[in-house]
């Protein structure tokens, strides 16, 4: 099995810690950042930032729905990591600041991929797809915070 990787980045027009602040904050802001290919969102314990879990289903294509169950913690300044309790999912989020008033918001996910012809496939289109859906969720990030 071949890990596969995707990462999402923007500049957003708000202090890092706005940012970050509005990542973290599970019971309240995220769910209204999230892009149509997420649904059934519920935080289970917790609800802002360390310790959270929370639970989603993530359709990445018409017919791979994947359902996730994410324990949040925050290793370091800035950084909050998800961790799929269901797979070997691994989210994690990166806000540093980036110029007078405004950050970088990072977004990285890895997994272990399928091996053979259809561990090719997914290496080659589910970064991609899910690029898509990870820049829908920032420019969402965006628009909250720079109000």
């Amino acid at each position: 099995m071949a890990q596969v990787e995707a990462t999402t980045e923007r500049i957003i027009a708000a202090d890092a810690e706005k940012v970050f602040d509005a990542l973290a904050d599970y019971s309240g802001t995220r769910a209204k950042l999230l892009p149509e290919h997420f649904s059934e969102y519920e935080v289970r314990e917790g609800g802002d930032g360390e310790g959270t879990l929370v639970h989603w289903k993530l359709q990445a294509t018409s017919k791979r729905v994947r359902d996730c169950l994410l324990e949040v913690t925050e290793p370091t300044d800035g950084q909050l990591v998800e961790k799929d309790r269901n797979s070997s999912m691994v989210t994690t989020w990166v806000v540093t600041p980036a110029g007078e008033g405004k950050s970088r918001a990072v977004v990285t996910t890895v997994w272990d991929g399928a091996s053979g012809v259809g561990g090719f496939f997914e290496r080659t289109f589910a970064p991609k797809g899910l690029g898509r859906i990870y820049d829908a969720f920032l420019a969402k990030l965006a628009d909250e915070v720079e109000k």
